[in-house]
């Protein structure tokens, strides 16, 4: 199963629009989004607007893939689980999201070959006509590096 996320603020339509779209061109029937409260209703995804944490967890845990907008959560939980991730990052410029943070994350973290990314809606169709070569990473750890903890005590302690 594909499993489609946003996040839990804002809908992401831009983004579901071309899902739902190549969904219905190439007739698969495994793809559930999880689409934020917003107007827009696909034709051909199983979706909900949000989902509690448990179903959440479940749904992502059953996935082969993960498609979503390039919030740091929902990608660390894909590094964290070894799955393939797919992001598009919203744009600020568009009224999508604040700023153009979302814009350097994905830069940041495909230029560390930890992510897949579209950066609009025609890369991202063609990703999805492709999606055996988005790949899983290598997994991530939870916790912080030893090297991590060891220097904020050394900083602590000077301070």
């Amino acid at each position: 199963m594909i499993f489609v996320t946003v996040g839990s603020d804002v809908p992401f339509d831009r983004l579901v629009r071309v899902i739902d779209d190549w969904a219905g061109a190439t007739g698969r029937t495994d793809v559930f989004a999880q689409i934020g409260k917003t107007d827009y209703k696909p034709a051909h995804l199983a979706y909900c607007s949000l989902l509690e944490p448990t179903e959440f967890s479940k749904r992502f845990a059953a996935a082969s893939m993960i498609i979503a907008h390039a919030g740091m959560g929902t990608i660390l939980s894909a590094l964290e689980s070894g799955k393939p991730i797919l992001v598009m990052p919203r744009k600020g410029s568009l009224g999508e999201t604040r700023n153009e943070h979302q814009i350097a994350t994905a830069k940041r973290l495909l230029d560390l070959g930890k992510v897949s990314v579209a950066f609009d809606e025609t890369e991202l169709r063609s990703r999805l006509d492709h999606l055996d070569q988005v790949t899983p990473r290598e997994k991530i750890t939870p916790y912080a590096s030893d090297e991590l903890i060891s220097a904020l005590r050394d900083f602590i302690s000077r301070a």
